[in-house]
């Protein structure tokens, strides 16, 4: 009997199914080994002017029945296969897998290690006839990772709890996600807004004195005032001399542009294409994608490769050619290439379909997530398909016109073949027929469009028209926003980033209002003590050099102990300084101005906790009276019995709208309820 070893029970099925009689399929669920939750677990001495550090692993808690069935399913197996995850912690799970086993008496010459990174059977049987090693370069390079995030936890946990308040938490990568928040939210409350005036006229073309007709009416276009107006005083006498210029065109440029399609998804980019399209958080869109690829439709999704194999380019063109048309293909393969230095698991392909020939048509998705399985696969579909089309091409015309001493620009564009944009329109089963020459006009305003004119034609002049306008602050972040910072300044890696946002929000340093992040005061109090006493570790810079470190340990350039060596000095000493000389700091509160009506002598005070503000009395832990808040929605009813709407909050942050008469009135909405104009 041979044995094969992977992450997920769910893949087991179809495993099974795959490689047929003389086969057993077991599954770790997850991590069956690990360093210690409630302790560091790692053994640091100092010798020769250096530090090495020792992990002290221990089989994960509540384990126990996936570790004896995998036991019992070794001792029987002639031959043990690896088959976890195709990426560092994968490769670091099938390291502890052999390692916990030959702790148990087994022999380790009949472990080996086969990577997929796709779940079909033709995946899957090509993969096994190729069976190596465990990769110890990745498995050190996760290990290190591991190590470096307990002493930064363990060792800044500790501080805060003394400096700040108990319960709180820092890590490497989660404390510089904050910061991100933290500092936009300072640019945000430093900005002052500027007032300007945008400026523009609707003109008419004229035939014979008379005006230009089409069959959708009359031919009036818009066109802008190339300038910088500040204030109502200048707008005013701009508008006065516009209305009573005489209008002639200048100058007109017509240039040809193309539009290339994006490059397949990566991790990062699929999370904020489904944060920006579909709404969802970066912790869903690794869910769906989880469930995706483990049932076989798409290939591996914690990758950083853009590429694509050359079979599949194939299928591609293909296709395209099929659906689309043969113009529709690309004279040569389009190929990606990821910016920067190769990371280690840009050895992955993109996420792409299994099967291009599966269209998002004919995708029928499993149980509970059936639709949103659905939902991310078309978006994944449409992506790889499209990296793999024409060009989109466009006629833009810019056209100068003189009024005085004014000069206005009127802007059109054409799209005269829209290549890969194809691919997003309508349903995919059919062969699609569209207007090879349709024409679209991009401008300022939707309702205008730019008509063929000719140089020193006059025009007549519709109106004109002045819009105030200020300066706008920059936008808190969203997921999307979040991880492309994140991804941008190097912090972090494909599998981080969805649990970093997780933990920042259930940490509660900040909050996901209507899908953007606002600071606590929480996130705002630990963030400045960790920027004024540890400004080395909350560094931006920082940060990215230590992922960049990992990253040369998973390719043999640098050695993890060392690595760990350099990083630990340091910080050890900067931990201890603070310790001894920094004073303790308080969570600013807010007042309520009421006395405790429990003990009469403290404040009821605004506390915040693990499941959102509550009301307590300043004089915890002696008085322990606590009230909860109502947040009542101004303006709205209940749909049901017509009390007040209350705003609420589930344990994991998400907030919803419920009635205030609950549970009498079991009215509930995720959706904020509008408020009904009177008529």
């Amino acid at each position: 009997m041979k044995l094969l070893i992977v992450e997920s029970p769910t893949k087991t099925k179809n495993l099974a199914s795959y490689l047929g009689k003389g086969w057993q399929v077991a599954a770790t669920v997850g991590h069956i080994r690990d360093l210690p939750k409630s302790k560091m677990g790692v053994e640091i001495e100092k010798r020769d002017g250096k530090y090495e550090f020792e992990p002290k692993y221990i089989q994960v808690r509540g384990k126990a029945p996936q570790v004896n069935e995998i036991r019992v399913l070794v001792k029987e197996a002639d031959e043990v296969i690896l088959a976890t995850d195709p990426d560092r912690e994968g490769e670091a799970i099938a390291w502890h897998v052999l390692e916990l086993m030959k702790e148990k008496g087994e022999d380790g010459k009949k472990f080996k290690r086969v990577v997929f990174h796709s779940i079909t059977k033709e995946a899957v049987l090509e993969a096994m006839k190729k069976p190596g090693k465990i990769n110890m370069e990745l498995v050190k390079a996760q290990q290190a990772r591991r190590i470096l995030d307990k002493i930064v936890g363990f060792r800044l946990s500790p501080v805060l709890w003394n400096k700040v308040r108990r319960g709180l938490s820092a890590g490497r990568v989660q404390s510089v996600a904050v910061r991100l928040v933290f500092d936009r939210e300072n640019e945000i409350e430093a900005f002052k807004a500027d007032e300007y005036w945008v400026i523009g006229v609707e003109l008419i073309c004229m035939d014979s004195g008379q005006a230009r007709m089409t069959e959708d009416g009359m031919v009036k276009f818009l066109a802008v005032l190339k300038q910088e107006v500040k204030t109502e005083k200048d707008a005013s006498k701009i508008k006065k001399d516009l209305e009573e210029a005489d209008y002639v065109v200048e100058r007109i440029v017509k240039k040809a542009r193309k539009a290339y399609p994006r490059p397949p998804f990566k991790t990062s980019t699929l999370q904020q294409a489904a944060a920006n399209r579909l709404g969802w958080s970066a912790r869903k869109t690794m869910s769906i994608a989880q469930s995706l690829y483990e049932h076989g439709n798409i290939t591996y999704h914690r990758t950083d490769s853009l590429s694509l194999v050359s079979g599949v380019v194939g299928e591609i063109r293909s296709l395209v050619s099929k659906q689309f048309g043969k113009e529709y293909v690309p004279e040569k393969s389009r190929g990606y290439k990821s910016g920067g230095k190769v990371q280690a698991q840009e050895a992955h392909e993109a996420i792409r379909p299994t099967s291009v020939g599966k269209l998002p048509d004919d995708f029928v998705g499993r149980g509970k997530m059936a639709s949103d399985e659905k939902k991310l696969y078309q978006l994944i579909w449409q992506r790889t398909v499209a990296s793999q089309m024409a060009e989109a091409l466009y006629d833009n015309t810019k056209v100068d016109i003189r009024a005085s001493e004014y000069l206005l620009i009127a802007r059109g564009e054409i799209e005269k073949f829209d290549g890969w944009k194809a691919v997003f329109n309508g349903s995919f089963n059919n062969q699609v027929t569209r207007d090879r020459q349709g024409t679209r006009y991009k401008e300022q305003d939707t309702n205008y469009k730019l008509p063929e004119l000719v140089e020193k034609e006059k025009l007549d002049l519709e109106k004109v028209l002045a819009e105030q306008k200020f300066t706008q602050p920059p936008a808190r972040y969203n997921d999307a926003s979040l991880i492309r910072e994140l991804e941008k300044r190097g912090i972090g890696r494909p599998s981080t980033y969805a649990p970093t946002i997780t933990k920042i929000i259930y940490r509660r340093y900040v909050e996901r209002k209507e899908k953007r992040f606002f600071l606590t005061d929480i996130g705002r109090t630990v963030t400045k003590f960790l920027v004024k006493n540890f400004p080395d570790q909350l560094e931006y810079e920082f940060t990215a050099r230590m992922e960049k470190e990992l990253d040369e340990v998973a390719t043999k350039e640098k050695d993890w102990q060392e690595m760990l060596s350099a990083f630990y000095g340091p910080f050890d000493k900067k931990v201890l300084e603070v310790e001894k000389n920094v004073k303790a700091i308080v969570i600013p509160v807010v007042k309520t101005g009421r006395k405790c009506s429990k003990c009469g002598k403290g404040e009821m005070v605004v506390k915040t906790g693990r499941f959102g503000e509550f009301i307590a009395c300043d004089q915890y832990p002696a008085c322990k009276n606590i009230e909860n808040i109502v947040k009542y929605l101004e303006g709205v009813s209940c749909e049901k019995c017509g009390a007040r709407v209350v705003i609420k909050k589930t344990k994991k942050g998400r907030e919803f709208y419920g009635c205030e008469k609950y549970p009498k009135c079991d009215w509930a909405s995720w959706k904020r309820p509008v408020v009904k104009e009177e008529k």
